[in-house]
């Protein structure tokens, strides 16, 4: 694959409908500084969906999913634990990375989670996010710059649909998007 090829599944990636776009992150590959994996679950959000943060309009808050394709999404859920998310193509959609296959720095990640199971790393948004080192001050990053690093996914991969998790409205929306039979899901499909 050279340069041409990736840019133009680049492009053609982040045009995509948030369903089609969290659809098409499966089998992605994202690295921070370095450390990261395959993505192999997503859940997609878009500014009608009264499950998303971008529902009733942009905010201090949500003011990043606002911002261009490929930018980053950072919240905290609970007050506690950091969120990642990739900015789509229409202000107010972006995809929830839920969990990884880690593939690089996987040393770095046990350090951060204080686990040694290679299943538990990066599987679940949070997880995910502290193994990566992702935090609030990434907020507003793009996946094209440093210290992102983001390789489209190569060929189509088997990907399953169901309901998102977590969430209280729109349950039955079937936005979540899993890597099928992926033993680094955050909840089995």
């Amino acid at each position: 694959m050279d340069d041409r090829d990736a840019r133009v599944r680049r492009a053609v990636l982040f045009a995509l409908d948030a369903a089609s776009f969290a659809r098409a992150l499966i089998g992605a590959q994202i690295y921070v500084a370095g450390i990261g994996g395959r993505i192999v679950e997503t859940e997609a959000y878009r500014g009608d969906d009264p499950a998303s943060h971008s529902f009733r309009g942009r905010t201090a808050r949500n003011s990043a999913m606002f911002g261009a394709p490929g930018d980053v999404y950072v919240y905290r859920i609970y007050g506690l634990h950091a969120c990642f998310n990739i900015v789509g193509a229409a202000p107010g959609e972006a995809a929830l990375v839920r969990a990884i296959e880690p593939l690089a720095g996987l040393d770095d990640m046990r350090a951060r989670r204080g686990v040694e199971d290679q299943r538990l790393l990066c599987s679940g948004p949070a997880r995910l996010a502290q193994a990566l080192g992702i935090g609030l001050a990434m907020n507003g990053a793009s996946v094209f710059a440093a210290p992102f690093a983001f390789v489209p996914a190569a060929q189509g991969a088997l990907v399953r649909a169901g309901p998102r998790i977590g969430v209280t409205q729109a349950r039955e929306t079937p936005w979540r998007f899993t890597l099928d039979g992926s033993p680094f899901l955050s909840r089995r499909a």
